[in-house]
């Protein structure tokens, strides 16, 4: 019985390879160039396929499909609009705390001072670890937090226009992803598998977001920490932020707490944002997320740096669904790529279901003769 050949290559295999590196860095130094139009139009994808379960569960009780349509697209802009508007006010209020914390701040480095000078250290270097600390400097840090949070809606008027296209386009996504099944059976599965679990990962951390930001804005509130309602704004958004998100949004309330109540108020709300996360993020919204991601944590922290590189903020906000996209994109939509999954997935592919079927028939040297076959009874014309 002939072996079968291996695949031949019209160039050598490395060359190959080489080639497909340098076409990716082209790729990302042109996604990375187009960031500002990039990254909003992907924000408008994701919006428009978590909300694509509404739209076809109107039609399916009998509403019409124009309505259906207006009615997902207000839903979105309601959202959009109720949370850049508490941002900018939010914002805007902490912009007139901030000044009046500039001598608490001033008598907090000359605590420090004292109590690096009491312990022996000498004024020169005090002087060289606390030069660059002041008022200003702490106060950017919490500012340029904020200014990365407001940024991500920067071209708010284009996603909102954009999602108003995309979402008239989403109007017949059902009927055109059948016939792809039909013609396209792994490319439709892909595209399938990426927007079910990218719809699973933004609607539970948009509901464990915000109970993570109800009960921290309820903690700092009964603290007494100045804006918790900002703040707790700031931890619904950095929520989707993975691995360190919840970081990012505990330094702006942390240092607040520093300023008003010192030492022990700073380390309450460390306590409190690094208690609720943990239980929250870590135990409970990992069992409700599943294997929708089905990434590891090496790749998703990896993939958290790549976009905020590449995009930004927003980047960052979006990086696992930008991650889903690439791999459905580059290895599930073709079989001969799928072996990659068992690198990149959180856990073991599951193992496969032994076969019940009889093993197959013992080799013969010339074609086998079965029952109903029009050669079976022929004669050769030796005979």
């Amino acid at each position: 019985m002939a072996q079968p050949q291996s695949p031949t290559w019209s160039m050598p295999r490395g060359v190959i390879v080489l080639l497909g590196i340098a076409a990716l860095v082209v790729a990302v130094a042109g996604t990375r160039a187009f960031a500002g139009v990039v990254g909003p139009t992907f924000l408008a994808l994701m919006l428009t396929v978590v909300v694509h379960p509404l739209p076809e569960w109107l039609r399916r009780t009998g509403v019409p499909n124009w309505i259906a349509t207006v009615l997902a697209i207000l839903v979105v802009y309601a959202i959009l609009g109720i949370l850049v508007l508490s941002l900018v006010f939010s914002t805007a209020r902490l912009a007139t705390l901030l000044p009046t914390y500039a001598d608490d701040f001033d008598g907090l480095v000359a605590d420090v001072q004292k109590l690096l000078s009491d312990n022996g250290i000498g004024q020169d270097q005090i002087h060289d670890l606390l030069s660059k600390l002041d008022a200003s400097t702490i106060f950017g840090l919490v500012d340029g937090i904020l200014t990365g949070a407001l940024s991500i809606f920067s071209n708010l008027l284009f996603v909102l226009v954009l999602l108003l296209f995309m979402a008239v386009d989403a109007s017949s996504y059902t009927p055109r992803t059948a016939i792809l099944l039909r013609t396209r059976p792994d490319i439709a599965d892909a595209f399938r598998r990426f927007s079910s679990g990218t719809r699973t990962y933004l609607v539970v951390s948009t509901v464990f977001g915000l109970i993570v930001a109800v009960i921290d804005a309820g903690a700092l509130w009964a603290m007494g920490i100045p804006l918790p309602v900002l703040w707790g704004l700031l931890a619904f958004i950095t929520n989707y932020i993975p691995n360190i998100g919840f970081v990012i949004g505990l330094i702006p309330p942390a240092l607040i707490g520093l300023l008003q109540g010192g030492p022990k108020l700073m380390i309450a709300v460390i306590v409190v944002y690094s208690v609720v996360n943990v239980v929250i993020q870590s135990i409970i919204q990992p069992k409700f997320v599943g294997d929708a991601v089905g990434l590891s944590v090496t790749l998703t922290f990896l993939s958290l740096v790549f976009w905020s590189w590449v995009l930004g903020p927003l980047g960052a906000i979006l990086a696992i669904p930008l991650t889903l996209m690439a791999k459905a994109l580059l290895v599930d939509i073709d079989p001969a790529t799928r072996w990659v999954d068992v690198l990149v997935s959180s856990g073991p592919p599951p193992e496969p279901e032994k076969s019940t079927a009889s093993p197959p028939a013992p080799e013969t040297d010339g074609p086998e003769l079965v029952e109903g076959s029009p050669h079976k009874d022929e004669k050769s014309p030796e005979e």
